[in-house]
């Protein structure tokens, strides 16, 4: 397995860009990883890489190697599923992302009972509300919550979530009760942003009477991650915009109460991308299929427990 194993490096290499990154990702020390590319270039006789103590770029080889590369291990792994399926014994490593909130309490909490009924299959799960690319970074399954961007990559809509405008009683004594969405502008609201490099949207979508409409709202508080959003809201901040399934216990408990309420946020849909090929595979299907169903049932619950909750104290 040598040689498919300097392959993959090499893949891994060329879309990372480092050598460094691409050791992390296969969990090999950056001595490994040269010692890989090195062995690769020597069979070939040569250079895959310019390396400089700064950068390092793919050669017209390396370029003209990287097509092939893929292919054959693209090959390896459609043959592998084909055993798999035979066997009925699916094995190998998921790559997963998800963003912060998703992970944390929709998919990592479901992670050890998938892997108690399939014990050959191992998942890395990445947590992130940055934008992630799944040929670059080599994964498998990226679950989203929102609109993504068109690709070639087939979608799975897993679920519809509702959001909510909420904040602390409070900051509601002390900055008053919003009625909609102009309120948020109007009367000087601060709203909790969640921003991050690349991210697209920067503006509140909320339903009006004349549907659906964009909120160039403001605040002093912002962060890349929405747990953190939360954390400022509950603690008086300002308002934040969240999934309900996020923050159904805090409006249980009324640490949250919704506002704006005549404007609702404009509900987003939850799904998984994926690449077609990766589908094929029995390990990728099994655990869509679970975490759709797990997902999908734990996002209900939530939404039906925070509607209940508020809905007694109206």
């Amino acid at each position: 397995m040598s040689y498919l194993d300097n392959i993959r490096t090499f893949v891994r290499v060329y879309e990372l860009g480092s050598m460094s990154a691409a050791g992390r990702d296969l969990r090999i020390s950056p001595a490994v990883t040269s010692a890989r590319i090195s062995q690769l270039e020597d069979y070939l006789r040569v250079r895959l890489f310019q390396r400089t103590t700064r950068n390092l770029t793919a050669t017209e080889q390396g370029r003209a190697f990287y097509p092939g590369a893929v292919a054959v291990l693209e090959a390896v792994e459609d043959a592998e599923a084909q055993v798999m399926h035979l066997t009925d014994t699916p094995r190998g490593t998921l790559f997963v992302a998800a963003p912060l909130g998703i992970g944390r309490r929709l998919i990592a909490p479901a992670v050890p009972e998938f892997l108690k009924n399939y014990p050959e299959i191992s998942v890395r799960l990445r947590l992130s509300d940055r934008a992630v690319d799944l040929t670059t970074e080599g994964l498998d399954l990226a679950f989203f919550l929102g609109q993504p961007a068109d690709s070639t990559l087939k979608m799975r809509k897993i679920a519809e979530c509702h959001r909510v405008l909420c904040a602390a009683p409070d900051y509601v004594a002390k900055h008053g009760m919003p009625q909609q969405g102009d309120d948020l502008l109007d009367q000087g609201h601060n709203c909790l942003n969640l921003r991050y490099p690349g991210a697209s949207e920067f503006q509140w979508q909320l339903e009006t009477g004349e549907g659906a409409r964009r909120f160039a709202v403001a605040g002093r508080h912002e962060c890349d991650d929405g747990d953190v959003l939360t954390d400022w809201a509950v603690a008086g901040e300002g308002i934040a915009l969240k999934p309900i399934f996020e923050v159904a216990p805090l409006l249980s408990s009324g640490a949250l109460v919704p506002v704006a309420v005549q404007t609702p946020p404009v509900s987003v849909q939850l799904g998984c991308l994926y690449a077609h090929r990766r589908h094929q595979d029995p390990k990728t299907r099994l655990f869509l299929e679970f975490m759709a169903s797990k997902i999908g049932e734990a996002v209900r619950h939530a939404e039906q427990e925070a509607e209940h909750s508020v809905g007694s104290r109206a």
